[in-house]
């Protein structure tokens, strides 16, 4: 057997937690599936899973821009009595 090395890293607590429950629930460890990822990483000579960022990133500020513009255009619109939204309800399941 070679000879072995201890690996140590910080990580936030509760990621931690998170993640040793999922491996817990799997029957297994934190230490044995990092020695799968490392020689995964061995076998592939990279990450052994995908690495894209999202197609789109929408910030803070654009959700609260498209979150208002929706709340204006929401502003037009009459309101409706209860009986009115069910009435609506109704019509549209009949033309179903």
């Amino acid at each position: 057997m070679a000879e072995q090395v201890l690996i140590q890293f910080r990580v936030d607590k509760e990621l931690k937690q998170d993640v040793a429950e999922i491996c817990d629930a799997l029957g297994t460890d934190m230490s044995t599936v990092f020695r799968m990822c490392m020689k995964q990483m061995k076998i592939v000579r990279g990450i052994p899973f995908s690495t894209r960022l999202p197609e789109q990133v929408v910030t803070r500020a654009e959700a609260l821009e498209a979150f208002e513009k929706m709340r204006r255009q929401a502003s037009d619109v009459p309101e409706m009595s209860l009986d009115e939204i069910n009435e609506e309800i109704r019509a549209a399941r009949a033309d179903r």
